[in-house]
């Protein structure tokens, strides 16, 4: 499926994201297309990664993980976690299309991190459903 995305969906998502993501302290948080292409990133400012790059990382990422998923019979892994000394990277698949990274500290537990990224897809996906 092709999205072509209106500035004021744009702007809702992006309103969203920091509401529900961002403000819970984080570092970044980015909306990517399948492909790496980078959708909206709201970041602290001290952001030092090229989102770029990492989004493309990301996107191969995931479809590597989505094939192992299919090789032992499983349809999809819809969520990534990575662990790091400093800092972690979360992705979670929106819709069949995008996926929602989230760079955070270890001061953020992913427990709750995981229940507001799942309130906020939800509203996303209504977006991108309009």
């Amino acid at each position: 499926m092709t999205f072509t995305l209106s500035r004021e969906q744009l702007d809702a998502i992006d309103e969203i994201l920091r509401k529900e993501i961002f403000n819970l302290r984080i570092r970044c948080v980015l909306l990517i297309d399948m492909a790496g292409n980078v959708i909206s990133n709201i970041n602290d400012g001290k952001i030092e990664h090229d989102v770029h790059s990492l989004a493309a990382l990301a996107a191969g990422n995931f479809g590597a993980v989505s094939t192992m998923a299919k090789m032992i019979g499983e349809d999809e892994f819809s969520l990534l976690f990575h662990k790091g000394e400093k800092e972690n990277i979360h992705f979670s698949k929106v819709l069949d299309d995008f996926l929602l990274i989230t760079i955070f500290g270890k001061d953020l537990s992913l427990g709750f991190l995981r229940l507001k990224v799942g309130e906020a897809i939800e509203k996303v996906e209504r977006i991108l459903a309009r």
